[in-house]
């Protein structure tokens, strides 16, 4: 290595020094956007045994004591309870990607205990097919000239101060 007379180094190897820092931070930038972020959304229980739930011996409240409240319920005979969860990673700026989905389906009998405990994964998971169309309603289409001017004359006519107060005479 060359000394200059004042024992500092040279610029050439001041050079390779921050070349070989610069190279590193690069390096270890892009071993760190490799790395997925994971979000997790729903229910999760902290451990194993707080997802047993029993048949015919539990009850709504101790469901609902030991998981929580549900993350949706049966929408018409309210006798089943679902505690879904969801696990997605995401790669920098790529949407995110669906990696682990669980449903927990507790159902109950009229009286609030436990008949059946159901779970399901990806595996049983099935594609909806959304139909973007629009839904066709009673009536007919307003133009754009309809649509601006159609409230013309449409509208209460002014009212006095009298007639909200319910005075304004004799008026047949």
């Amino acid at each position: 290595m060359e000394r200059t007379t004042h024992g500092k180094f040279a610029a050439p190897d001041k050079l390779k020094v921050l070349g070989k820092i610069a190279a590193l931070a690069l390096l270890a930038g892009a071993v760190t956007a490799c790395n997925p972020v994971r979000d997790s959304h729903g229910f999760s229980a902290v451990n194993e045994d707080q997802k047993k739930v029993e048949v015919g011996v539990d009850t709504k409240s101790t469901v609902l004591a030991r998981l929580g409240s549900p993350s949706t319920e049966s929408a018409f005979e309210e006798t089943a309870w679902y505690y879904i969860s969801t696990v997605q990673e995401r790669y920098a700026f790529y949407k995110p990607r669906t990696v682990g989905r669980e449903v927990l389906v507790v159902k109950f009998d009229p009286d609030g205990k436990v008949t059946t405990v159901e779970r399901f994964g990806m595996e049983k998971g099935q594609v909806v097919a959304y139909n973007g169309e629009r839904t066709p309603t009673r009536g007919r289409e307003l133009g754009i000239v309809e649509q601006i001017f159609g409230n013309i004359g449409a509208t209460s006519p002014i009212r006095t101060e009298e007639d909200q107060r319910g005075g304004g005479g004799n008026r047949r």
